[in-house]
């Protein structure tokens, strides 16, 4: 099986500074893309906001969702729509909007290029629980499937025959053809619950 998988450790991730707060770049694809330049095909990240009242950065031609990973927050899309989101909870909307939010929270985001889609799941893993991938007609797409261990630690068997552990707040990006049938299964190592967000993306 052509696949590929890479697992970030949390201590390999690196956070900066943002006018609200502060944002945790988890994945970019292309590796080699600079988050600046927009000239990345896919992003996720984790941002803290640390103000009541802030406004999103402008990102033209970039699709983006955003689900609440802690607190509560009240998005106003101008001239779109509002929306108050809880915990693990989601929204969607374009980079390009006039957005502004209340609340502090702390968030993961997922953004998106023109030619690329994907979606945000969040999985309260209890004991294991298996996420199979049937090919169908996307033969063009590169698929990518990202597992953020937002708390606790798993372990993440790929066709029954690749194995790697993820602890609090490590990364497993995995990367296969359309074309391709993928078994993930993940299995909670710890005696409470451990949560999940998971990222299935489509890109050239």
């Amino acid at each position: 099986m052509n696949k590929y998988i890479k697992v970030i450790k949390k201590g390999e991730l690196v956070t900066s500074n943002w006018s609200g707060g502060t944002t945790t770049q988890l994945y970019i694809y292309p590796e080699d893309s600079i988050y600046n330049k927009r000239d990345f095909k896919w992003r996720i990240s984790s941002a803290k906001v640390e103000l009541n009242e802030s406004e999103f950065t402008k990102l033209p031609n970039i699709k983006r969702k955003i689900m609440i990973l802690d607190g509560e927050l009240l998005l106003e899309h101008k001239g779109h729509h509002n929306v108050k989101l809880n915990k693990f909870e989601q929204d969607s909307f374009l980079g390009d909007w006039n957005t502004r939010s209340f609340g502090k929270v702390i968030d993961f985001n997922l953004m998106l290029n023109t030619d690329s889609v994907g979606d945000i799941e969040h999985i309260q893993l209890n004991n294991c629980i298996e996420l199979s991938y049937v090919s169908n007609n996307k033969e063009c797409y590169n698929i990518a499937q990202t597992l953020y261990c937002l708390n606790g630690n798993i372990k993440i068997l790929l066709n029954n025959d690749e194995e790697v552990i993820l602890n609090d707040k490590d990364l497993a990006v995995v990367k296969y053809k359309s074309k391709e049938n993928l078994k993930i299964e993940l299995i909670n190592i710890n005696e409470v619950s451990s949560d999940i967000i998971r990222c299935i993306i489509y890109y050239n």
